[in-house]
């Protein structure tokens, strides 16, 4: 495995997830505000485990403090992105454009030209901000998606 990518940016840094950050993921998966109301049921329960983390490529933001800011994990094979969130109280810093960042340049390492993103729908306006184009809808699935999500493809070549 190459060594991570370090990125930094106004006292935050990205490093590669590990096992003991499982609990501070799951926290910011199930804890946002992204997914209240009707889209609540999609995190509840919601576990990211060390297991997952060993098994893909997640990245985390971590200010000076190691406090984790928001996370990414990146499926090289298909190229997808799995999982990305950022903090409530971190929402609005850059840290999304930071990990967006950080995730083209991992996915341009490893050969993939691109990312297909499956958005969930509030957050399709971001994506486009960083220059991911619309290919498609991705229809509900009940139980588990109650709603159409917008499809995306995030080209790594694409500067922020």
């Amino acid at each position: 495995m190459r060594p991570s990518i370090t990125d930094r940016r106004g006292g935050v840094h990205v490093r590669r997830a590990v096992a003991r950050d499982a609990r501070r993921l799951t926290r910011l998966v199930t804890a946002s505000r992204a997914y209240e109301g009707p889209y609540a049921p999609m995190v509840a329960g919601y576990k990211v485990g060390p297991d997952y983390i060993e098994a893909h490529v997640v990245h985390v933001a971590v200010d000076d403090e190691g406090r984790v800011l928001g996370f990414y994990a990146l499926v090289l094979s298909p190229p997808e992105l799995d999982l990305m969130f950022v903090a409530n109280d971190a929402q609005g810093r850059g840290i999304g454009r930071l990990l967006v960042g950080h995730l083209r340049e991992e996915a341009r390492r490893a050969g993939v030209p691109a990312v297909r993103v499956v958005a969930h729908p509030p957050a399709e306006g971001f994506y486009h901000s960083v220059g991911a184009e619309r290919t498609g809808t991705v229809a509900a699935r009940p139980p588990a998606v109650m709603w159409d999500r917008p499809e995306l493809t995030l080209r790594t070549d694409g500067g922020l």
